[in-house]
């Protein structure tokens, strides 16, 4: 059985679906299975970060409805030889998805796949409660803001009333020109806050922008750093021992992370 991983935030805007898109290109080219799951109903967004939107022929909905199997609803993204798709439906209403159903699917998933990364709606109603029905952990996406700090402490909590007892944080979009200044939150102050463990730090990078507008993973774009960061927090999830950047707020750490390509 693969292993399953819901991605949310609670606040909306903080790179939930460009994480879980880039992860699970990762993971491929890492040379894992990975289907990604849009839990986003009604304002699906997936499949343009991958660039599948006019692919689409089925969805999640479909499913539930038994209006097509989940073989048939899945698209493969032809980039990688083991990415696949399952996208949301593009309006509310179509199908009542609950935790049993979604629970189903993601069971279904992971006895094929390697990894299943959902992607989780914003906010904390039943979007969310259903994203998290079937997942075996969690990764949470904060921005160094804080009211997306604060939001993150309110999904960690319910995650482990969930049974998901260990969490783990991706800091994304750090600005550590903005940190030197005191204008945004350390890693250091976002660790303290939550008490979870991190799992890696994504620094703001014009490749991500570039990429959305593509329809790719900022990970095939060369020379990204955000890229390169994403790469390594697949790595951590397969269990690799990638060292964390230990980052000085005082110094130029940007330079340093050209320097190295962005060991984040």
């Amino acid at each position: 059985m693969g292993k399953v991983y819901v991605v949310t935030s609670g606040k909306g805007g903080v790179g939930k679906t460009t994480t879980t898109a880039n992860l699970g290109a990762a993971l491929a080219h890492l040379g894992k299975s990975v289907a990604l799951v849009d839990g986003d109903i009604g304002l699906r967004n997936l499949d343009l970060f991958l660039g599948l939107e006019n692919r689409i022929i089925y969805h999640i909905c479909d499913v539930i409805d038994r209006r097509a199997t989940l073989q048939k609803a899945l698209i493969k993204d032809k980039r990688f030889e083991n990415l696949f798709l399952l996208p949301a439906a593009q309006v509310k209403g179509t199908a009542v998805i609950n935790e049993r159903e979604m629970k189903r699917i993601t069971s279904e998933l992971a006895k094929d796949y390697d990894y299943v990364l959902v992607d989780s709606p914003a906010g904390i109603e039943h979007g969310f409660h259903n994203a998290a029905a079937g997942a075996d952990d969690a990764l949470v996406v904060a921005t160094p803001e804080l009211p997306a700090v604060r939001d993150a402490d309110r999904v960690i909590g319910l995650l482990r009333s969930r049974g998901i007892k260990t969490p783990k944080l991706i800091i994304n979009r750090l600005r550590p020109g903005l940190i030197r200044r005191g204008e945004m939150l350390s890693q250091r102050d976002i660790l303290e806050f939550l008490g979870v463990e991190l799992l890696g730090v994504i620094p703001e990078d014009e490749s991500t922008i570039i990429a959305t507008n593509r329809g790719e993973p900022c990970v095939l774009i060369p020379n990204s750093l955000a890229g390169r960061a994403y790469v390594n927090v697949a790595k951590r999830i397969l269990g690799e021992a990638v060292p964390l950047l230990k980052f000085d707020e005082s110094s130029g750490i940007l330079g340093f992370f050209k320097r190295v390509m962005g060991i984040g």
